[in-house]
């Protein structure tokens, strides 16, 4: 099929179809462009991993990092155990997908550019990303591997409004691991999307995931992986054994 003018012929091969997500209570998808994700945005979750600020100092500034648009497990379900992984980690996060884009955002109409809110899971190879750390390397191999984006279907904020504040759990085989707030947010949507949109030019279908609270651990083959977000959605991811 031509894309922008361009004819079939001219590809080397067949381009992937772009991924995309499900609209709550709506016959139409929502397509992804670029999956983006934000580092220690709960305080407790930061110090639970060794860092965040001290008393009386500010937080730092949001950081970011960015998963490929192919790790999207579009309505979660059965997930593979990756490779080369010895711990994997849950992290539940509220997921913000943009219909508007642009450069330089100002916070006070950054809201403007969202289309609605979903429940993501960010799967991290813990293992990895702990030896990234002490090497001094990217953490690309902990977080961008196929599979660690699940992610529900999107809750326009047209319906929903945009949450400040809500429960946001993840639960392994029943049991409650993460329990936190979206009020517990060190930095609001707005002054996310506006600094990311200060570093990239933020396109139409980019998904931000915000963070995660307090709670993260391992998962392992057979484990179910339910998470939720009061207002937003719900989400249940199954670990299959590897390939």
């Amino acid at each position: 099929m031509a894309e922008s003018g361009r004819a079939a012929s001219a590809w080397a091969f067949e381009p992937l179809d772009r991924p995309w997500l499900d609209v709550a209570g709506e016959p139409v998808q929502f397509p992804v462009a670029r999956v983006w994700c934000v580092g220690r945005n709960y305080a407790a979750h930061a110090r639970e991993m060794g860092g965040g600020p001290t008393a009386g100092q500010p937080p730092a500034p949001p950081f970011f990092f960015l998963k490929p648009s192919t790790s999207l497990v579009a309505g979660g379900g059965a997930v593979r155990y990756p490779p080369a992984t010895s711990l994997l980690h849950h992290e539940v996060e509220f997921v913000v997908a943009l219909a508007g884009g642009g450069r330089n955002i100002p916070p006070g109409t950054a809201l403007d550019h969202v289309f609605g809110y979903a429940v993501g899971v960010d799967l991290t190879r813990r293992n990895v990303q702990t030896e990234a750390k002490r090497a001094g390397r990217p953490w690309s191999m902990a977080k961008g591997f196929d599979g660690s984006a699940p992610c529900s279907a999107i809750a326009p904020s047209a319906v929903i409004g945009h949450p400040v504040s809500g429960r946001i759990t993840a639960a392994v085989n029943g049991e409650i691991r993460q329990d936190g707030d979206l009020s517990e947010q060190i930095w609001s949507v707005a002054q996310v999307v506006a600094r990311l949109s200060e570093l990239v030019e933020l396109l139409p279908g980019d998904l931000l995931f915000t963070g995660t609270p307090a709670g993260v651990g391992p998962l392992g083959p057979g484990d179910q992986l339910d998470a939720a977000i009061e207002g937003v959605g719900r989400l249940a991811v199954r670990i299959m054994p590897a390939a």
